[in-house]
């Protein structure tokens, strides 16, 4: 059986009362693996949706997100603010497994509409904790000896700097494997250039990624940190 034809018997065998259900993630496209799983969203009526769980079906490991319309937008909104959401992309870019009512294209409709709108403008503090953080992580980088610190450091460096070059482009966040995606259309050799310059700054050369996250930081308006400043929340009589 193909991938939709199991994600469809799935959803078929566990929610047979599914007003729509979507096939999405690299199971669709050319970056397939041999571990790949399904990523399943299915849209019911209520209970006991919303809810999200792992697990396998038949040889396939499995990811289902099954929500009402209602909920699919509680989720998908917030997630687009923090210029993240894997919910709306599963139903933005992958397919329609069954649609008994209509409510499958309508949520297609408006998944592509807001994937294609972008997320929000990026605003000056966002862009500004962004630098700073990244900021105090390369002067961290710069005096630290300990191995197991420079590691840490390092990891954290390499994924910050992707996250302010896409902040910088104003585009889509991504983590993991995602956030190295995301990079591909606006930095297509950024994220091969910090694989090579994090490499050498764990084998005890830093230079090369210095001068690269510096790189990215001048891009995005520079280094902060003296006189940096946030006020937190204040209570109210």
């Amino acid at each position: 059986m193909d991938v939709l034809e199991v994600a469809r018997a799935f959803v078929l065998e566990r929610h047979p009362d599914a007003h729509a259900a979507f096939l999405g993630g690299s199971v669709l496209t050319s970056r397939r693996t041999a571990r790949s799983d399904l990523d399943v969203v299915v849209l019911l009526d209520g209970p006991p949706a919303p809810y999200r769980e792992s697990l396998r079906y038949g040889d396939w490991p499995l990811e289902l997100f099954a929500h009402t319309e209602d909920s699919w937008h509680s989720f998908v909104i917030p997630e687009i603010a923090q210029r993240r959401s894997p919910l709306l992309w599963m139903c933005a870019d992958g397919v329609l497994l069954l649609d008994a009512d209509g409510t499958g294209a309508r949520i297609a409709q408006t998944a592509k509409r807001l994937a294609a709108a972008g997320p929000p403008p990026v605003t000056v503090t966002a862009l500004e904790d962004a630098r700073y953080a990244l900021t105090d992580l390369l002067d961290d980088f710069a005096d630290v000896t300990d191995a197991g610190e420079r590691l840490f450091v390092v990891a954290e460096l390499v994924r910050r700097t992707g996250e302010l070059a896409l902040l910088t482009h104003g585009t889509w966040l991504g983590g993991g494997k995602w956030l190295a995606r995301r990079l591909e259309p606006v930095a297509p050799d950024l994220a091969a250039r910090l694989d090579e310059a994090a490499q050498a700054a764990l084998r005890g050369a830093p230079e090369g990624l210095t001068s690269l996250v510096t790189e990215v930081l001048d891009g995005a308006g520079g280094p902060v940190w003296e006189g940096y400043r946030r006020s937190g929340p204040r209570k109210t009589a």
